[in-house]
């Protein structure tokens, strides 16, 4: 809570001589430490001054309020499915499809591939809680075949939770490749590969966008899978298995009527819960079997899940639920962390748990029909109340699928285990808890004055409604606390007494709260303090929770040190070093001991592998944090303190998560408050707080200790504005240990009490008090000096409050003034509590006095007052006998941090003395002397001795304009006026006659003089309110800021010996590495001039020192010469991009060096900055040189030819500080703030409006610098701001990544500009179909500043019918650009050329801008000297001065000169700045319904052009490239060795009808097949014939273009990039059936392997290892021919090959074709010869008599004989049963 502390009270506060600021404290530290002190121990300041305790007997309360989960959070999952590469399967027709919990969404059906190319782009949007969120299951599968009438054969899929997304850095995994597994078949291995991007995005994080790797980095698919770092790339199967033994401690759901009615009738009383256990992992379910009417069931049960290893989902989620068919419910819910049950390291172990019972927690145990907190069963937020423990035991088991033995499917087993034993999980042991309520206040009036009481419970123990219930399970039995007696368990011997009959008491009297003030009760618990005191039995495993508290404990004291160094970088206090220094020793001297205590593990039974394995994990783990801060400590240094403080962070993170005990023992308590039987508020104190031992580094942190805990809404209702207001405010005493180490339970209470016992008992001397009854009070009087408060939070509509603060301490509350409208209020006020009473000796409340809680409210003129936010102090204690001086008294003015729910929420300025009242009354107190000069009634201000010391400052206001003003009250704003005000005083502005017309402010600067503290960080903050003057006298309020921060805007002199330094005659010669110009080759390499070269052209020279050009793989090292003639923008802007992703390749690179390597060598300060320290300027250019050298940037070390631009990843602003380098804009806000809760007061939506201008603020005596003109003040040349007329040129180049707006997934986008009045909608050009379009357009917009500074650029997606949608928007702040002393209206080129691709497009030329800054800046030049050179100021620069014009000719110039000087413009002394170069930004785009979102990125960039300098030339062409027309000529000549299909029926040989298919942009686009050889018996087919495919083809990309109609009902053609690959097929001709697939290759024509001479070369190997086959690309070869193998997959998925075809490529440019044109197959023009094939014409005749002849005596000869003489059987008994009847008949006759 508080921000700054400084006393020298605390033994620990002992600092050195310049770390502390009150020299007083001097001489009492050397009296503490005995004379001398190591200056690395000193512990200076505490955030949380309510933390630092000396006696030990308080523990420290928590400051936020609210439960932070459970609330539901906007999320967007966005998933860019680009394509699938080894997919398993024949010729099959691949889709994927992408699911997310219950939403599904399918990409396009790719036809008869292997390796479709997609590159299409899903969003999921959800509104739910993070937990839910991050449980959700992101599955990937691929589907082929899939059609309306059939759902598809599933090929193989991949899950991962959206947790471990959002676990990565940045939230997402970028081109990665997610491997494919078969779900139903674990043996089978990987299925395919699809490459994806998926970022999961919460409403305001910011997105980054990753550098797009090249294409090489991506094929390697095994270097880049989808899975987090530390994952093994190679995932094994495995099986989880879940035991499930037993649960105990079920509520009582006595739900049914039916129920009672059957007991009523029957008497029969059975339990009333049908209990079972479910399980959720990985997206699968499974269920132990239902035990009927149970209230402690047995299932012993093992559910087995099958699931890869490591699952990449992180939770496994448990849950009891009652079975019943209409009303199926959750009753507790439990999850398991994968990452806290095991460890990936070396030494690291199997997920492992158990045998352990797990505590469930949900809502109330008492049963109500509709139960309010339901969802807390369903594990939704924190649970309120213990509500089962389940018995479990987790293991893990790799699995070897080629083990005959297991089984291949996942489907989820359950199966029967053997019951365990009894004492599997430790011995049971009886537990005793004492609590003691001190004091309970502030309790909400809203409950009304029926009397109140509080229960305490631990799991099943102490609750009034199970208290009838005996827990029979482990034999024992358990009182109600009313009646019932104890039976305990063969009483161990070192039992304090035979206490067994004692009864619990769970629940205090109830007694009658009586009224504080307007808002609180307090219940009058004075002298007498209840008690209450509970026993439980549980298995005994407190060693589990002492390792954790050791942890715990040693986490605390670093956070606590953290604290203290953040302070003091903060308050800018001497030697944060120091005190970081003495963090790290602490820590490591704890962490050593901790590896002492932890391995004095007595023997427990029930010790589980987890409980050996975290043993051992922990310990190495806090044994290398113990080395790494030792080894850290002697490297801080003053420059590196920041950086590793981060680190150091680091440590307690790691700490804090080893201290998470996943295996529980003892269950948590709850302590409730109850009023009139109505369960109100609740707080839950974790039991290992409060368990007790006899070290004190294992002991709970607070056990034993008063704590302050402030009760809370159960459940959803304390979400929100609900949950700030404190239900109650309880000083509680806890003790929990073992029933035998009682006997020093109440020492840590505060001395002087009488224990009450039960009267109706035999009074035995150890049985624990029911009350205690305090004989000694002490009498204070508090004096709270409340100063100020800043930031405060806005509770009025007009964006203001009315704020008042409440102060509570003990049963007494006080109240400041109101003050009206402000933000930021200066009570100035000091509040006396008289008579305050406290229990308990005088030493102890010395050290430890209670805690003041002050409170801020909004005041409203009618209704209650709002609540603002809360802190928390504690008071200086001064005892009747101390001296009132210094150093404690008086007490220090300092900030303290306001808290409002789990947000901040400002700053109060306060200070608080607590004085004993002596014997002699309240004439020993020290008097209360104000300033005399201020009356204010019965207001008492704050004292002499603690206000703070003043000073007369100037201030002064620099007025410029006012922008984007809103409404107000529905009326626009007319005629504004600002009003600045700081400390009581303050100026106004002239008032703007007409907004519209002009919104500048006629008079520039204003100033006024005021007093403020000397302390720079007191000083109170400026307020700027914008009216609006309406007719008669009226004044509106339109919006205002509150300025918390001055520093900036102070003015420091510069020091004298600083400007000198400038003047001196010190040349700095700036060497510029002469820029080559185009080397002209002796051999020119015909380009057109319409080809998109992307040439990368390095030095010779620089080659020879060993950098070998970055080759392709195969490509033929080729010395381009490049040829001006042929670049184009684009040429500049795709070398610009690899530049920037290979600079973040490389910062990537360095930082992770940078963390691997201790910079120990980072002594002397790496940077100097200018202001810091008055260095001579040699140094300091030395200092930049030394730089350069030792971190080059990529870009240097191959010097392209090419000149770039500079591509900024992100806005231009953001680079450039929002170019408020003079011009600052202050947002205007109005309206009620918003809280996290209610989507519609997010701070964006209550600015209406911006004010521009700047502060400068002084001390008065200052002197001022001689050339000064006193109207502008300290604002000395800065322009006019009359009116100005500029014109403005948006370029946008493309956009990406666009949140889809139409149903199918996609969106037709087009741009709209506006600025002021003026918008071009760019309709007619919208482009089809398309997420990342390519505009490449310019737009010329003329503005009037100060009107039209807003500049908006939008995308919006165009629809045939209804309005168009916006997807997404940016807005540019143009004036502040236009006015910047960056000069950011047109970009600086790198280099000056008159003509070509790199034109310079400013008007201004570089001699005439360099001119004008130096006449701006008032510097000396610049001179051109000879040879090169130019002076400025003291700096030479030198450079070429020679350029060409286009005839080649070269002339003089100094514009070279010039340009370098600018490059160079931030070292120049005084007025230097980064000037900024010619560049693109990368701006988020975002969509006003969903804030925080991005829903997409563009590129642009942004020229102006004043209209009274000369005209700018024309816009840059940017329009994207035309694709080139080529056309590849395919001619299949022969194949060879394919696979023979056919059995023939003549001869029974093998054979098969073979043709050819090829295709290139797609089946359906440009299938063409050969004619058939027939009847192939050696597998060789001729064919001589020709495949033609014209196809446009972008160079730079490597993609071809295809537009086509996506159905038959899309209203336009859609244009699709798709890469450039050659699909050859040979299949078998069926005459009846469907043709046979045999085989198939894909040639990426980049890149495919260089085809064999003849066939027997042709390899397998050409496809398998193509990585190490040299490659060619047919737009470099142009024309070539060869032998390629055919594949396919066997039925072990494994390659084969199936066929080899001799073809050849041919590639002609689309004018090449047209001259010498060809036809296809073998026609005209160019035909070829018919293929030699043998003759197959006479066969048909001979068909029938060879195929009967081949059948019956070949093939089914066996067959034939057997149909015989079967035939023959049933003739002759067809014979006999037709002749019998007449045969017999015969025979009886006799005839």
């Amino acid at each position: 809570m508080k921000r700054s502390k400084h006393r020298g009270h605390k033994q620990d506060k002992n600092g050195d001589e310049p770390a502390i600021l009150e020299t007083q404290n001097l001489d009492r530290q050397a009296m503490f430490t005995g004379g001398r002190f190591d200056p690395d121990t000193v512990s200076l300041a505490s955030v949380t001054a309510v933390t630092t305790n000396v006696s030990n007997k308080r523990s420290k309360p928590d400051i936020k309020m609210e439960p932070s989960s459970g609330r539901p959070v906007d999320y967007q999952v966005s998933v860019s499915v680009i394509e699938a590469r080894q997919l398993v399967g024949l010729n099959m027709d691949p889709m994927v499809c992408v699911e997310i919990g219950e939403e599904k969404k399918y990409t396009s059906m790719k036809e008869s591939t292997n390796c479709p190319y997609y590159n299409e782009y899903f969003v999921f949007d959800f509104h739910v809680a993070p937990d839910v969120m991050f449980d959700k299951i992101l599955k990937l599968s691929v589907v082929h075949s899939k059609n309306l009438l059939r759902s598809g054969t599933l090929v193989g899929t991949f899950k991962m939770d959206v947790g471990t997304i959002y676990s990565q850095p940045d939230h997402q995994f970028n081109h990665k490749w997610a491997l494919l597994s078969d779900p139903d078949d674990i043996t089978a291995g990987c299925k395919g590969y699809v490459k994806c991007d998926v970022a999961v995005v919460a409403k305001g994080d910011t997105i980054k966008t990753p550098h797009k790797p090249s294409e090489s980095d991506e094929d390697d698919i095994e270097g880049n899978l989808l899975i987090p770092d530390g994952v093994p790339a190679e995932r094994q199967w495995a099986r989880y298995y879940l035991k499930v033994y037993r649960a105990e401690g079920l509520p009582r759901m006595n739900t049914s009527i039916m129920a009672n009615v059957k007991k009523a009738f029957i008497g029969e009383n059975k339990d009333l819960v049908d209990p079972y256990v479910q399980v959720h992992f990985a997206g699968q379910k499974g269920k132990t079997s239902v035990q009927k009417s149970c209230y402690e069931p047995i299932w012993n049960e093992q559910i087995v899940f099958t699931e890869m290893f490591p699952p990449l989902c992180k939770r496994m989620k448990i849950q009891i639920r009652d079975s019943d068919k209409v009303n199926d419910v959750a009753m507790g819910t439990h999850f398991l962390d994968l990452r806290k049950i095991s460890n990936d390291g070396d030494k690291g172990f199997l997920p492992t748990l158990g045998p352990a019972w797990v505590n469930m927690y949900g809502s109330t145990r008492t049963y109500t029909l509709m139960d309010e907190y339901q969802e807390l069963n369903e594990g939704l937020g924190e649970g309120v109340s213990f509500r089962a423990r389940l018995l479990i035991n987790l293991g893990v088991e790799i699995l070897d699928p080629s083990s005959p033995e297991t089984s291949s499917s996942t489907e989820v087993q359950l199966e029967s285990i053997p019951n365990i034993s009894e004492n599997a999980t430790g011995k049971m042991e009886e537990f005793f808890l004492f609590g003691s309520f001190l004091e309970a206040t502030m309790i909400d009036r809203k409950i009304g004055d029926k009397p109140i009481h509080f229960e305490v419970t631990i799991g099943y123990y102490g609750d009034e409604m199970d208290g009838a219930i005996q827990h029979k399970s482990q034999g024992k039995k358990k009182a109600d606390g009313e009646d019932e007696t104890e039976l305990i368990r063969d009483s161990s011997e070192d039992e304090l007494d035979g206490d067994g009959d004692l009864q619990s008491v769970a629940t205090t009297p109830p007694v009658k709260p009586v009224v504080t003030d307007r808002n609180y009760f307090h219940l009058p618990y004075f002298e007498r303090k209840p008690c209450i005191y509970i026993k439980s039995w549980w298995q005994d495993q407190r060693r589990r929770l002492y390792n954790a508290n050791i942890i715990d404990n040693i986490a605390d004291k670093l956070e606590e040190g953290l604290n203290d160094v953040h302070e003091i970088i903060k308050t800018e206090k001497a030697y944060p070093e120091r005190r970081l220094r003495g963090v790290l020793e602490e820590l490591s001297h704890r962490c050593s001991q901790f590896l002492v205590l932890a391995n004095t593990d007595q023997n427990l039974s029930g010790k589980t592998k987890l409980d050996r394995e975290r043993l051992k994990l922990c310990m190495s783990e806090v044994e290398a944090v113990g080395q790494q801060a030792k080894a850290m400590r002697s490297q801080v240094k003053k420059s590196t303190v920041r950086e590793k403080v981060k680190l150091t962070h680091n440590f307690l993170q790691k700490l804090r998560f080893l201290a998470d005990e996943p295996q529980h023992s003892v269950p948590d308590v709850f302590i409730w408050m109850i009023s009139n039987g109505k369960r109100i508020a609740y707080a839950r104190v974790p039991s290992k707080d409060i368990l007790y031992s006899g070290m004190d580094e294992e002991r709970g942190k607070d056990c034993g200790k008063v704590k302050t805990i402030f009760l809370r809404i159960p459940g959803k209702r304390g979400f929100g504005s609900a949950g700030w207001t404190v239900q109650s405010k309880i000083e509680i005493y806890l003790w929990l240990g073992l029933n035998r180490q009682r006997k020093d339970y109440l020492c840590g209470l505060p001395n002087g009490f009488e224990e009450n016992r039960l009267a109706k008992e035999p009074v035995s001397p150890f049985s624990p008090p029911i009350s205690l009854t305090y004989m000694m009070k002490q009498i204070f009087q508090l004096r709270v000096h409340m100063y100020q408060a800043r930031s405060l939070f806005a509770a009025d509509s007009t964006g203001l409050s009315d704020p008042f603060a409440r102060v509570f301490f003990s049963t007494q509350s006080q109240v400041t003034e109101v003050l009206p409208e402000t933000l930021c209020p200066t009570w100035d006020q000091l509040l006396l509590f008289e008579n305050v009473e406290l229990f308990g000796e005088a030493n102890e409340l010395r050290d430890d006095p209670p805690i003041i809680v002050i409170e801020l409210y909004d005041q409203d003129t009618v209704g209650k007052a709002d609540f603002m936010g809360r802190t928390f102090a504690k008071p200086v204690v001064k005892m009747a006998e101390e001296h009132y001086g210094p150093p404690r008294f008086p007490p220090q003015l300092e900030y303290y941090q306001i808290y409002r729910g789990n947000g901040m929420a400002g700053e109060m300025l306060a200070a608080f003395e607590l004085l004993q009242i002596g014997p002699n009354g309240k004439a020993d107190l020290p008097p209360i002397d104000g300033p005399a000069d201020m009356d204010r009634g019965p207001l008492l201000p704050v004292p002499m001795g603690i206000r703070p010391v003043l000073s007369k400052y100037r201030i002064e206001v620099l007025f410029w304009g006012l922008r984007d003003l809103k409404r107000v009250n529905l009326a626009q704003v007319d005629r504004p006026r600002v009003d600045v005000e700081c400390a009581g005083k303050g100026v106004q502005s002239a008032l703007i006659p007409n907004y519209k017309k002009n919104p500048n402010f006629s008079t520039l600067v204003k100033c006024f003089e005021v007093d403020l503290p000397e302390n720079e960080l007191l000083h109170p903050p400026l307020n700027i309110r914008v009216v609006d003057c309406r007719a008669f006298g009226r004044y509106t309020l339109v919006g205002s800021n509150a300025v918390t921060s001055l520093r900036k805007f102070i003015y420091r002199p510069t020091d004298k010996q600083a400007n000198n330094w400038s003047n001196t005659e010190e040349i700095i010669v700036v060497n510029m590495e002469p820029e080559p110009s185009f080397k002209k080759m002796d051999t020119v390499v015909k380009l057109d001039s319409c080809s998109d070269a992307v040439v990368k052209v390095e030095d010779d020279d620089k080659d020879e020192k060993g950098r070998k050009k970055k080759r392709k793989k195969g490509d033929e090292t080729e010395d381009d010469g490049l040829d001006e003639s042929m670049l184009d923008w684009w040429s500049k802007y795709f070398a610009s991009v690899e530049t920037l992703a290979e600079a973040l390749k490389g910062q990537e690179g360095a930082l992770s060096d940078s963390e691997e390597k201790e910079d120990a060598d980072l002594a002397d300060g790496g940077d100097i900055k200018p202001d810091d320290s008055p260095v001579k300027g040699s140094r300091r250019g030395k200092g930049k040189k030394d730089k350069k050298k030792t971190n080059v940037d990529p870009a240097d070390k191959k010097k392209a030819k090419l000149d770039e631009l500079k591509v900024y990843p992100k806005e231009l602003e953001s680079e450039f500080d929002n170019f408020e380098d003079w011009l600052h804009s202050f947002n205007l806000f109005r309206g009620k703030g918003g809280d996290d809760d209610d989507q519609n007061g997010s701070d964006e939506d209550r600015i209406v409006g911006k004010f521009k201008g700047s502060l400068c603020l002084y001390k008065v005596s200052d002197e001022l610098p001689r050339d000064f003109d006193s109207n502008m003040g300290m604002f000395q040349n800065i322009p006019h701001n009359d009116p100005i007329n500029v014109l403005v040129r948006v370029y946008v180049i493309r956009a990406t990544d666009l949140h889809p707006a139409d149903i199918n997934g996609k969106a037709d986008p087009y741009i709209a500009i506006k600025l002021g009045k003026n918008e071009v909608k760019d309709k007619e050009n919208y482009i089809s179909k398309q997420l990342n379009p390519l505009f490449g357009k310019s737009f010329d917009i003329e503005a009037t500043f100060p009107m039209d500074s807003t500049l908006t650029v939008s995308i919006y997606d165009w629809d045939l019918v209804g309005t168009d949608d916006l997807i997404g928007e940016t807005k540019l702040d143009l004036e502040n650009r236009f006015y910047s002393k960056h000069r950011a209206t047109c970009g600086i080129t790198a280099s000056y050329t008159t003509h070509g691709y790199n034109i310079w497009r400013d008007p201004m030329k570089p001699t005439q801008i360099l001119a004008k800054l130096c006449k701006d800046g008032k510097l000396d030049g610049p001179h051109y000297g000879p040879g090169g050179r130019v002076k400025v100021e003291n700096r030479v620069f030198m450079a070429p001065t020679e350029i060409e014009d286009e005839n080649g000719l070269k002339k003089q110039t100094n514009e070279h000169l010039a340009l370098t000087v600018l490059k160079h413009w931030e070292e120049i002394p005084r007025v230097g700045c980064k000037l900024v170069p010619e560049h693109v930004e990368n701006r988020p785009l975002h969509h006003p319904d969903k804030p925080g979102i991005e829903q997409g990125r563009i590129e642009m960039w942004v020229d102006m052009f004043p209209k009274d300098m000369m005209a700018p030339g024309p816009a840059l062409d940017i329009s994207p490239r035309k694709p080139k027309k080529f056309e590849l000529r395919v001619i299949i000549w022969n194949t060879d060795e394919v696979v023979l299909e056919d059995d023939d029926i003549f001869t029974g040989e093998k054979s098969s009808d073979i043709f050819v298919r090829g295709w290139l942009k797609g089946q359906q686009e440009d299938k063409q097949d050969t004619d058939v050889h027939y009847h192939s018996i050696t597998g060789e087919g001729n064919f001589n014939w020709r495949f033609i495919y014209p196809f446009d083809y972008l160079m730079a990309e490597e993609k071809i273009v295809i537009s086509k109609k996506e159905s038959m009902f899309a209203w336009d053609e859609t244009e699709y990039k798709i890469p450039a690959r050659l699909n050859l097929q040979v299949w078998d001709a069926d005459h009846f059936s469907a043709d046979d697939f045999l085989g198939a290759i894909e040639l990426d024509l980049n890149r495919f392997p260089r085809g064999a001479k003849t066939a027997k070369q042709c390899t397998i190997e050409m496809v398998t290892n193509e990585a190490d086959m040299p490659t060619v690309s047919i737009f470099k070869q142009k024309r070539i021919k060869g032998w390629w193998p055919f594949v396919a997959r066997n039925e072990d998925d494994e390659f084969e090959l199936t066929g080899k075809v001799e073809a050849e490529l041919h590639l002609l440019t689309g004018e090449e074709a047209e001259k010498c044109p060809a036809g296809e197959g073998r026609n005209e023009p160019e035909p070829l010869e018919k293929p030699n094939r043998p003759d197959i014409a006479l066969l048909w005749f001979l068909i029938p008599l060879k195929a009967a002849k081949h059948l019956v005596c070949d093939q089914y000869r066996w067959l034939t004989i057997k149909i015989v003489c079967a035939l023959l059987v049933l003739a002759i008994l067809a014979l006999f049963l037709y002749n019998m009847p007449g045969y017999m008949v015969k025979k009886m006759l006799g005839a």
